[in-house]
């Protein structure tokens, strides 16, 4: 029995300094830890890398729509601009044959007299 109460008590002063011992895992933690720190960056860069596309594919995107947007005006412009060039020279082919017609009136009244 005494053999026995004596290895209970060994067993506890065993387990105690067990406990306070330190804990060998914290040193191989640290290269785990950094394996972590380095794929969570390698994360980051690579989404940062995909926002930036994406920004840059928006940005050419609306680029287009403005483009297209400024060639329909300059398109309806130079169709306005077309259409005073094409009533100008309307009126001033109308005048042209209102002259002759004038002309040929003032030739054939003086021969009617």
């Amino acid at each position: 029995m005494k053999k026995v109460i004596a290895t209970l008590i060994a067993g506890l002063f065993a387990s105690a300094a067990f406990a306070q011992a330190p804990a060998p895992s914290a040193s191989t933690s640290v290269p785990v830890a950094k394996a972590q720190a380095k794929e969570a960056k390698t994360d980051a860069k690579a989404d940062a890398k995909e926002t930036k596309a994406v920004t840059k594919a928006d940005a050419k995107e609306a680029s287009k729509e403005a483009s297209a947007k400024q060639d329909v005006t300059s398109a309806k412009a130079d169709n306005t601009v077309a259409k005073v060039k094409a009533h100008s020279t309307a009126d001033k082919t109308k005048a042209k044959a209102a002259d002759k017609e004038a002309k040929v009136e003032a030739k054939a009244a003086p021969a009617s007299k």
